[in-house]
């Protein structure tokens, strides 16, 4: 666990050290955002991971209710509805959600079942699945959405759910994915058009992409020195602090502190992996239990720095998901951070 905290560390000190040298008032509420997080850290370690296993139902139909209360009380911010204002800081009840959502699943899927209650526990978790999925979604917050599928298809897949249900699934989604179209936001068409055709709207919905492109080349092999990135400081590059921090960083520091911070990212889920491939030996109820909670994590994880870094290189489509550790807000790192604080 040691190898875990040291290294999540110190991608997080590559995140503050990128902040202040872009907007020094935003490295202090980072700051003060990992001082709480540090609190819920230890309060979650105190209470113990048993008592959210217990109670993972309450929690998960709680964040339903924060998920529904969105629509009614969130901050409309650039057009998406996403998160709540508690005056000292927007709380985004998605981020936590996948948190609880992984120990609510974990808990569902380590149960022992009959033939036949395998078949219907597989369309109870999908019910399970598609009620935070739809909710997140219209948001709208495709990215987050990315996520909690992969954390449910990585989950089911290494379950003991007959795999037929999860094939018949994987066909219906893949034959009603062109109906999908019908169901994205009009800046999320785009954003995919753009993605196969940037030159499409290289002023408009391709713009962020192609001056991300921009900034981590212009970083060149060791950076442009903190504080110093031009693109970044020059405001051509929007967002540069949450969904394109790693383009920022990488002006920054260049192609060594971007390979650095990948290597980092690489060891912290190798060291997560393992930990997760000793628990898939333990066939006891709360093996299973900590097996599905440790994959789910390490889903979560690699999940948003394989999305979230392919964006900022123009190799996937814009979803605007966040760089853990790196990006600003204070709800993504909250949310890792009890991920972690709930390790087992």
């Amino acid at each position: 666990m040691i190898s875990i905290y040291v290294t999540g560390l110190l991608i997080l000190c590559f995140g503050l050290l990128n902040l202040f040298g872009l907007n020094q008032e935003l490295f202090w509420r980072q700051l003060s955002f990992f001082g709480i997080g540090l609190i819920v850290f230890f309060i979650a370690k105190r209470i113990g991971r048993n008592y959210f296993n217990l109670n993972s139902k309450f929690f998960y139909w709680l964040f339903i209710g924060f998920l529904i209360s969105v629509f009614f009380l969130a901050v409309e911010i650039r057009g998406a509805k996403r998160w709540l204002n508690l005056s000292f800081f927007n709380f985004q009840p998605s981020e936590f959600f996948k948190v609880f959502y992984i120990i609510f699943l974990s808990q569902l899927l380590s149960k022992k079942k009959a033939d036949l209650d395998k078949q219907i526990s597989f369309f109870v978790n999908i019910f399970y699945f598609f009620i935070p999925a739809i909710l997140i979604f219209k948001q709208p917050d495709l990215g987050n959405t990315i996520v909690l599928g992969t954390i449910f298809i990585a989950l089911i897949l290494v379950s003991d759910t007959p795999k037929k249900y999860l094939i018949n699934l994987i066909i219906f989604l893949i034959l009603a994915f062109p109906v999908g179209w019908f169901f994205l936001q009009p800046y999320q068409k785009i954003r995919l058009m753009s993605f196969f055709n940037p030159h499409l709207d290289a002023q408009g919905t391709a713009y962020n992409m192609i001056q991300s492109i921009i900034t981590i080349g212009s970083g060149k092999f060791f950076g442009k020195g903190l504080g110093l990135g031009t693109q970044t400081n020059l405001r051509f590059l929007p967002e540069n602090y949450t969904d394109f921090s790693y383009a920022s960083l990488v002006e920054q520091f260049g192609f060594f502190g971007g390979a650095l911070i990948i290597v980092l990212f690489f060891l912290l889920c190798l060291f997560i992996l393992k930990r997760t491939l000793i628990f898939s030996r333990q066939d006891t109820l709360e093996g299973k239990q900590k097996y599905y909670y440790s994959l789910g994590v390490l889903t979560f994880l690699t999940c948003q720095v394989v999305v979230n870094i392919g964006m900022n290189l123009g190799i996937m489509p814009i979803t605007g998901i966040t760089l853990p550790l790196i990006s600003y807000g204070g709800s993504s790192l909250g949310s890792l951070m009890l991920a972690l604080a709930l390790f087992p």
